[in-house]
């Protein structure tokens, strides 16, 4: 078996000083908990009406981001997604999380309302 490397781009030049750009391993380390920036917010768009809390601003792994989630839908009761940095718990527990999240250490900001 050969072993595949992701090239990126260009799949064959003619040039023979050309030089292939490898996909980067961006594996990115999650910041200790009062580095975090962490912002919370009440949401209801495209959602048909229904409203969510969202935290955004978490800087890491997306298992770091999962295990934070799962661990904010335990503490609220209620269910919720981690989609694209960004965690949405389902109904408003703004209060509740931001008190979870300080106790945890992270720097949190309320936005809107």
């Amino acid at each position: 078996m050969s072993k595949k490397k992701n090239i990126t781009g260009i799949m064959y030049s003619t040039d023979p000083d050309f030089q292939y750009q490898f996909e980067a391993d961006d594996i990115q380390e999650s910041l200790p908990p009062n580095k975090q920036d962490l912002r919370v917010q009440l949401d209801k768009k495209q959602r048909g009406g229904k409203a969510v809390t969202l935290i955004t601003g978490f800087v890491g792994t997306t298992t770091d981001l999962e295990d934070l989630g799962k661990m904010l839908k335990a503490k609220c009761g209620v269910g919720g997604s981690v989609k694209n940095g960004e965690i949405l718990i389902q109904g408003d527990f703004r209060d509740r999380i931001i008190t979870l999240l300080q106790s945890m250490n992270y720097k949190v900001k309320k936005i809107g309302g």
